[in-house]
């Protein structure tokens, strides 16, 4: 797995229309259901792989911009070091944009709560998460934070095809973390 950042995120319960009674809540990468803590690209303080190098940077940003870190849940990111084209059923190596600065501290107290699937179109920024955007979650097996348990199963699940139409890809394997520490993260 390669490190790629932290978010904070208000995480949502299960909406209604997603047809899943298991799933609690909604831990998902991209910020369609559980929103992220602000419209942070515009403030260009993330790193390459568009999240942030710790969780501090966030704190920061919120401090500074009068947004409330009530209700935020933090999160720390990890991917499969290649991503799944759906078109043609390949996988192929990825990396931070080159030009932003990347330098992530890794998350020393965190709980791994399972794996998401993200599209990432445009190759920079998490887009969709069909699992929880798409309902694809009703087709796949995933635990109460609307995830998949286990990294082989989401591998398996991204080459049988389950993925294929339900956004564009290429499609990354993301781990949900969540936080132990406080809201500064640091160790």
């Amino acid at each position: 797995m390669i490190a790629l950042g932290y978010m904070a995120k208000r995480i949502v319960e299960r909406p209604d229309w997603l047809g899943v009674p298991s799933v609690r809540d909604v831990y998902a990468v991209s910020d369609c259901i559980s929103p992220d803590f602000a419209d942070y690209i515009t403030f260009w303080k993330h790193n390459g792989f568009w999240f942030f190098d710790r969780p501090s940077n966030i704190t920061r940003l919120c401090t500074q911009h009068g947004i409330s870190l009530d209700d935020l849940t933090f999160a720390y990111y990890e991917a499969h070091p290649q991503q799944f084209d759906n078109d043609d059923h390949t996988w192929r190596d990825f990396g931070p944009e080159l030009d932003i600065k990347t330098d992530i501290l890794p998350a020393t107290a965190s709980t791994l709560l399972g794996y998401d699937i993200v599209c990432y179109s445009m190759q920079n920024s998490p887009e969709c998460s069909p699992l929880s955007c798409n309902q694809v979650a009703t087709d796949v097996q995933v635990n109460s934070h609307c995830l998949i348990d286990s990294l082989d199963y989401a591998i398996q699940s991204l080459e049988t095809g389950i993925f294929d139409n339900a956004e564009p890809g290429p499609m990354r394997i993301v781990a949900v973390h969540s936080l132990r520490t406080g809201a500064d993260g640091e160790p």
